[in-house]
């Protein structure tokens, strides 16, 4: 659905994004994480059509977006990080304006409008002055413009920022369900966001890709020990002391009711610790492996390329 190819922008001498390729696939929800400054805001603008890049191409649903950009825009449903309210109409007239903007024809637009306030949660809200209303309903009055023409494609830009936990959660949900039905793009950096709603994660620095993948994917691929969660019958002190004792063991802490144990990569400590524990009458009640989370991921991705003295210049 959506193909980008070498994309490159440049201010002067300074570079936002370089060489940048990647695609997103139909009913898939991309997820872009960065830093701030990383570069996920310019890489929106130019698939949206807002920048052109200074070099590479885009190509959505087929279409090359510098040679036939109304067509991709029709396919295109656009939510940048300050949704693009008049305060002054109502969430009604916003939406329907809106929609005769995409060129939905004024036949069909007054149905549209309606399903689309459903869809949003607006209809209580839709006589409403956007001015006055909190902003959990402006972003959803900001979504509501993005997909009253029904695009194949939803570009968002930091959809959940700014609000309340309760906001957050009902914005989410929304994307979810948005997200069954087209290709969604995800722009944030609020990691658990882009691991509970994104199936691929591109991770941005300085203009460029650092890794791209699925999430546990991530976690694997970065994941140079082992790390267990052991709860056991008995001594929880006594325990740690044993697991010390495993060849390949690298750490045993107690951490709250429970045993962190950490191992080398190449080892598989589990049933050495089994059989030690057992010979000490300290039965194995749990264990269980835990990967990396994306954030641990995350930072350290981040964290090497800025030792390294990487990025764009």
């Amino acid at each position: 659905m959506i193909e980008v190819t070498g994309i490159s922008k440049s201010y002067g001498s300074k570079t936002g994004v370089k060489a940048l390729t990647f695609s997103v696939g139909s009913g898939e929800i991309l997820g872009l994480l960065g830093p701030n400054g990383a570069g996920k805001s310019t890489t929106l603008r130019m698939l949206t059509g807002y920048l052109t890049p200074s070099s590479g191409t885009i190509r959505i649903d087929g279409i090359d977006l510098w040679e036939n950009p109304a067509a991709v825009r029709a396919r295109l449903g656009y939510l940048p990080d300050r949704p693009p309210l008049y305060r002054e109409m109502t969430v009604q007239a916003y939406v329907d304006f809106a929609a005769a903007l995409r060129g939905v024809s004024a036949a069909v637009r007054r149905q549209r409008v309606g399903e689309v306030l459903e869809a949003t949660g607006l209809k209580e809200v839709a006589g409403r002055l956007l001015g006055n209303l909190s902003r959990g309903f402006q972003q959803r009055a900001g979504l509501a413009q993005a997909i009253v023409h029904d695009p194949a494609v939803l570009v968002l830009d930091e959809p959940t920022t700014g609000l309340d936990p309760i906001q957050v959660s009902e914005i989410r949900a929304l994307i979810q369900r948005l997200g069954r039905e087209r290709t969604v793009i995800l722009s944030s950096h609020i990691l658990p966001e882009v691991q509970l709603l994104c199936q691929r994660v591109l991770v941005m620095d300085r203009g460029r890709v650092l890794a791209e993948d699925r999430p546990d994917r991530l976690s694997q691929r970065f994941q140079d020990s082992r790390r267990y969660r052991v709860q056991v019958f008995g001594d929880l002190e006594q325990a740690a002391v044993i697991a010390r004792g495993v060849p390949g063991v690298t750490r045993a802490e107690v951490a709250g009711a429970r045993l962190e144990i950490d191992s080398a990569s190449d080892m598989d400590i589990r049933p050495d610790l089994f059989y030690r524990l057992a010979g000490a009458r300290l039965p194995l009640l749990e264990l269980t492996p835990v990967a990396l989370s994306l954030e641990d991921v995350f930072l350290r991705l981040i964290t090497d390329e800025h030792a390294a003295g990487g990025g764009v210049a």
